[in-house]
Order: C-alpha cells, then structure tokens, then sequence
C-alpha cells in the first residue's frame, strides 16, 4: 500500500515534525512565561521605588539615612529616591514615575492615609506590590504595613502622665494630623486612656497637623488661660521638641524634674535630641520609634514582596508581630518606653546613631 502524503511530506514525516513543532512551542511559552515572571519580580529581582515623606524632622531624615545605607549596601535595587515633602499630589506623581521607570514594588510612607486609596488600587492593578512604612492606608491593597503599634503610644504616654501627676492636673496634647492613622490612633488611645483610668486630669487636645510652629502658638494660648498646666504630651518629638523647649524657656517654665512647678513631658519618636533632653531633665520621656527598624524592613518586605512569598500571620524572628489587616499585613515593630532609667540603653536606635557619627 502506498504510504500516505500530504503536499510533499509523507504523512509520517509530518506527525514527527508537528510534534516536534509543539514541543518547540511549548517550551517557548514555557520561556516566555518565565521571562515575563522574572521581570515582574518572581526570583527577587527587579526595581523598587522609594519615596519619602518628609524632610522637616529628625525622625524622618533619619529614616532617610537608613534607608540609603540598605540601598547602598545592596539590598534592594532601588531606583532614585524621591520625597513627596508631605504633598499628596507630589506622592501620587512620584509613584506615577516609579511605574513608568519599571519600578516592581513601591515603598510608601503615605501622611495622608485616606487619599492614597486611588494609587493603591492602580498600583494593586498593575501588580506592584507597596510597603507602607508607619502609615496604615485606609482603604487600597497593600503588601505589608511596617509601623510600631500607634494605638500603644498614646496609652502608654497617657499611664505614664498619669502616675506621674498622680491622677490630678492639666495636660496639653499636641495632636498629629487627624487625616494620619497615626494622628488617629494616637489621640484617640490617649483620649480613651485618659477617660478611663485618669478621669481628674483636664486634657486640652491642640490640633498640629504635625506642625511645630502651630503647636507653640497654641500652647502659649493654652498656658495664658492656663498657667496650671502641669503636664503635655508631644505626639512627634522630631517636629514638636525644639520649638516647645523654647517657648518654655522663654517663659521660665522649664525646670527639672521634682522642681516645684515642673511639667511633666513625654514626646514620641525616640530621636537623639529627645534622649538628650530627657538626660538633661528638660522632658521626662518619649517612646522610641524604631527610624532603624522601620527602614530595614522595609527594604526586607519589599524583597519579600518581590520574591513572591506570601506573608504570614505572628511572631517573627525580628521580635516583631505580623498582623492581619483588611487590606493587607502589618508588621507591628516593638517601641519602648524610654526614661531617664534606659536612656542610654545601647540597643535605642538613636543611641547607635550618635555612635556611628
């Protein structure tokens, strides 16, 4: 029987070669597959942009200088870092120009929680993952949140100024930005610890919107009304520090723990200057925010992100807790409390800053 043929090939040549051809095929998509993985980030590469979120504070110029030194040692490949200086719009434009660059994951640190929602879901639908560095966006998927428990700043400052002032007073509150998670969950565990287990300490909320300038005119209002303040509560040292030493020196209300007429302050952020301060007896405390801590994870998240890995929920190796959000993980960094007794504990952060420079 004559062997079959189509066109010119036998008609066995020409299943050896289609699946020869299907084969090939496979194994190109295979490739291809791959390829597209490997530049989405699959295998751990790829760019990462970075923004960050202001230059008016110690605490974040110092984030600023870990966060170089991670890039700088390679571990992220990052591309020009910007800073949004604390502008939404600047934020917005700054990662519209991390995705036309290629930027595979985005570190954020967004002062405005609410009105990011609409640049996490396009990133979200680009497939970029984000690292929210000690905001908690409202609403819009995010990969990781890398920030301390904001919710324990204000009740540890308000158990603190409440032993200390012995359950009686006037205390002033320089509170964030209400628009800020942070500002948020500060003043409202303050005001609920203040409510329940302090009810005969007066509290005067003075809105900031995280501005050192604003927070002293107020308070020099505040103390003109009010000359019996004894106690006040700085929700962020990096911006609130200088400027109310300084109103309080002008006015000769500066005086050292035990003094008669002291005012008891505790801050947050944990900076040099503030650590300073409490060893001079000018405050008497702050909780630290780990500047360190929150650069290095989140350059470590942004790799994770990266690679592919899924977080999980609990303890880490790094003495922190992974949590589940609504619309992503938070990583929750330990924050201490620091006071003239652990001042100079060499694991503060800051105390390792003042080292290396």
């Amino acid at each position: 029987m004559p062997r079959q043929t189509v066109g010119r090939l036998p008609l066995g040549r020409l299943r050896t070669t289609s699946a020869s051809a299907c084969a090939l095929l496979v194994a190109v998509t295979a490739l291809a597959g791959c390829n597209r993985d490997q530049e989405a980030g699959a295998d751990g590469g790829g760019k990462v942009g970075i923004d960050l979120p202001r230059n008016d504070s110690d605490f974040w110029n110092s984030y600023q200088q870990y966060v170089e030194k991670g890039v700088t040692a390679g571990e992220v490949d990052a591309l020009p870092l910007t800073n949004s200086q604390n502008d939404i719009g600047k934020l917005v434009s700054n990662v519209q120009v991390f995705t036309d660059q290629g930027a595979k994951a985005v570190i954020m640190a967004p002062q405005d929680t609410g009105a990011i929602a609409e640049t996490l879901q396009t990133l979200s639908e680009k497939k970029v993952p984000v690292i929210s560095v000690d905001t908690r966006p409202d609403k819009g998927d995010v990969y990781m949140v890398v920030r301390a428990d904001n919710r324990a700043y204000g009740e540890k400052a308000c158990q603190y100024l409440g032993e200390q002032l012995k359950g009686k007073g006037k205390v002033v509150e320089f509170q964030g930005d209400l628009a800020s998670i942070n500002g948020r969950d500060r003043s409202e565990a303050f005001k609920s610890c203040m409510d329940q287990k302090f009810p005969g300490i007066e509290v005067f909320e003075l809105a900031t919107d995280w501005k050192g300038d604003v927070a002293s005119a107020k308070l020099q209002s505040t103390l003109a009304a009010h000359p019996d303040i004894n106690g006040i509560y700085m929700q962020a040292g990096g911006v609130f520090l200088q400027p109310t030493l300084a109103l309080l020196e002008q006015k000769k209300l500066l005086k050292a723990p035990g003094a008669p007429g002291h005012i008891t302050i505790i801050s947050n952020d944990g900076i040099p200057e503030e650590l300073d301060a409490i060893r001079e007896g000018k405050i008497d405390a702050t909780v630290s925010q780990p500047a360190d801590l929150y650069a290095k994870y989140a350059l470590y998240w942004a790799k994770e992100a990266l690679a592919g890995t899924a977080p999980k929920e609990g303890a880490t190796d790094h003495e922190s807790t992974v949590i589940k959000i609504p619309n992503g993980f938070e990583d929750q960094l330990p924050a201490p409390l620091v006071t003239k007794e652990n001042v100079d504990d060499p694991k503060l952060w800051a105390n390792q800053l003042e080292k290396k420079s």
